[in-house]
């Protein structure tokens, strides 16, 4: 979120106020990015989303990051489910235009 009385290329990342420039800005997003492995489940329909993610999850190591794309309706309920009875951790979870977007920590 860009914020008034910041220095120009000057970001607010944190609700308290931690300002990052846009050089760490950048380095930061790239580091959580190159971290994060993307699973496009688009146009899949239950149990499809969940079952790619469970695979795609034994290719990750412990602590590593997937992101889970997902337009299917029961997604909303079946991905904070398979997290709780995998282990995993639900990072976050959100829409973006016509699809939501899960982010999963695997477990150790």
């Amino acid at each position: 979120m860009i914020s008034r009385g910041l220095r120009h290329g000057a970001i607010r990342s944190h609700p308290r106020g931690c300002t990052l420039d846009s050089i760490a800005c950048w380095k930061y997003l790239n580091r959580m990015t190159d971290d994060t492995e993307t699973l496009d489940a688009l146009g899949l329909l239950c149990p499809l989303p969940v079952l790619k993610a469970r695979k795609r999850l034994k290719s990750i190591p412990a602590g590593g990051l997937l992101r889970v794309l997902a337009d299917d309706p029961a997604a909303i309920i079946d991905v904070p489910h398979f997290c709780t009875e995998a282990g995993h951790t639900l990072v976050s979870q959100g829409s973006v235009d016509d699809y939501q977007v899960y982010l999963i920590r695997k477990s150790g």
